[in-house]
């Protein structure tokens, strides 16, 4: 056959593959390969092989050349074969032997940056050693050397900041601490024109910063355009919109606490991107928070039709049964979930969640402890288990938890709530007024969700006989809610301790309005009622 024969054959190829007509592309990439002894031939002939799922024969072919341990492309594929048989041992020995240590620096390697996987049609290409650095990691992964693989998931990033699912990896599976992230971030070595990358990766990390920082890294990425016409301004282009900067921003109003803010954005994005996984979790979250069960069953529906293998879909299921507070279905489905993917976070706090909900302490323990194991850049789990440690009155242990949750993160308002609560149980009241008003300055908008941290700081305001701030904070209680008992109930207790008993009735009567059969309020109007008949007569004057 003539070169030019050969030449159309391997056009034929490429048009097959990228009209994804694998099996026509197998047939005539076989047919060149044996007109040819070109390794790019049977490179490509692998790689038709490959996308067609035809791993085994990917991998023999390649593995029978005697290329593949020269020539890192080869070496790759087969490595990615062997990657979809699920050998990952078999993985790790094809790409060779290499050292990473805890910063992603890689050591005892001759082929890193020697050539670069082909991609056609595209301006920048990949660095092989970046992707090869990445393929470690998610061999280690799999073979639950989650520590190794956090190694090289580093080391992918540091070797192409293009290389976006290490990325991924690193900050979905919550491998890193916000401090880590941010060091590795800064470690990145971006080109001029790959800046705007650098203010949107500071974006995907946590948002663990004061609020103004965060905000103002939002805008930076925002004002990142570009004019397809420069003629006209109207065609000028912006990551305002930009689905993934939008769920970004749910994901940090769900973090503040802005359920509301965050499910209504979520909503929006949703509509104009239906199958966005990421916003999909968030406004899951979100709607868990405001106890929106209709969402929940239509969210939960439409996924396990959509995606019935992926792990999401089952936790949303669980997520629908925990809000309507069937627990031992929504355990099932989070069971489920932590099956198909045991490095998905929310479903393993969720699965705690469903046993602590009914006070199943060593469960719920045992799931939250698994989560902190596998995901020590995330600070819930460990204010989950401070959580159990309260319920069980095991108080000193509990503030040991919260206060290691408030260094993963500082900026949780919840952790703040907990470690006030903690200390007003064991009698430390300024202690617990400093927690509850550090956890007032973290909420960016009060809302009536945090009324009870509101009610919190006035009973330890009262505590410390400060009533004029204990009746202040219950009156600011209830602006946010108006159909509290504990909040009538203390209001009148603080008014009773200052001898303002007209004012102590009245809102004893409010509170037995909301409870009629409340025994404290019910005895104490008793007690207020003679106090205020009491009132003005000498006390010299004896009662027979």
């Amino acid at each position: 056959m003539k070169e030019e024969q050969i030449e159309k054959l391997r056009g034929v190829v490429r048009d097959c593959v990228s009209k994804h007509l694998y099996s026509s592309a197998i047939f005539f990439a076989d047919k060149v390969a044996a007109f040819t002894d070109d390794p790019a031939d049977i490179y490509m002939q692998a790689q038709a092989l490959f996308l067609g799922r035809h791993y085994r024969r990917a991998y023999h072919l390649l593995n029978a050349s005697k290329i593949v341990l020269r020539d890192l492309r080869f070496r790759y594929l087969a490595a990615k074969c062997l990657e979809e048989l699920r050998e990952w041992d078999q993985c790790l020995l094809m790409l060779g032997d290499a050292k990473v240590d805890e910063h992603g620096n890689v050591y005892d390697t001759k082929d890193c940056n020697v050539m670069y996987l082909d991609k056609d049609s595209e301006d920048r290409e990949i660095n092989i050693s970046s992707a090869i650095c990445f393929l470690r990691g998610r061999a280690y992964e799999a073979l639950e050397n989650r520590a190794l693989a956090r190694h090289w998931y580093k080391a992918a990033i540091k070797a192409d900041p293009l290389c976006y699912e290490a990325l991924e990896c690193l900050t979905e599976n919550h491998m890193l601490t916000f401090e880590e992230e941010t060091s590795l971030l800064s470690s990145l070595q971006f080109g001029p024109e790959d800046r705007w990358l650098s203010s949107f990766y500071s974006c995907l990390i946590k948002k663990y910063d004061k609020e103004c920082v965060i905000e103002a890294k939002f805008r930076e990425v925002e004002k990142e355009s570009t004019n397809s016409n420069p003629s006209s301004p109207s065609f000028m282009h912006t990551l305002k919109n930009n689905t993934d900067l939008l769920a970004c921003k749910a994901e940090y109003f769900n973090q503040c606490g802005e359920y509301q803010k965050c499910f209504e954005l979520t909503s929006d994005l949703l509509e104009k991107d239906p199958f966005h996984l990421k916003c999909t979790l968030v406004h899951l979250a979100a709607a868990v928070e405001l106890g929106n069960s209709n969402e929940l069953y239509l969210m939960a529906s439409n996924l396990v039709k959509d995606y019935p293998q992926k792990t999401l879909s089952w936790f949303a299921v669980g997520c629908y049964y925990y809000c309507i507070k069937k627990y031992d279905q929504s355990r099932r489905y989070f069971s489920k979930a932590t099956s198909l993917d045991g490095t998905f976070a929310p479903a393993w706090i969720g699965f705690g969640n469903a046993y602590a909900a009914q006070e199943e302490g060593d469960q719920a323990m045992s799931a939250y402890r698994t989560a902190a194991r596998l995901f020590p850049g995330c600070h819930l789990p460990t204010l989950y288990i401070g959580m159990e440690y309260m319920r069980t009155h095991s108080y000193k242990l509990a503030e040991q938890f919260f206060m290691q949750a408030k260094t993963i993160c500082p900026s949780d308002p919840l952790v703040y709530n907990e470690l006030g609560v903690v200390a007003y149980n064991m009698k430390e009241y300024n202690k617990a007024v400093l927690w509850f008003e550090k956890t007032l300055k973290h909420i960016p908008s009060l809302s009536q969700l945090w009324e009870p941290t509101v009610v919190n700081l006035a009973h330890a305001y009262r505590k410390l006989k400060i009533y004029h701030e204990a009746i202040s904070c219950y009156e600011r209680a209830l602006a946010l809610s108006t159909r509290s008992l504990s909040t009538y109930a203390g209001l009148a207790y603080t008014y009773h301790l200052q001898d303002n008993f007209t004012a102590a009735i009245t809102y004893y009567h409010k509170a037995l309005w909301l409870k009629p059969d409340d025994q404290f309020c019910t005895e104490m109007l008793s007690l207020a009622l003679v106090d205020e008949g009491r009132r003005g007569i000498d006390p010299k004057i004896e009662f027979r």
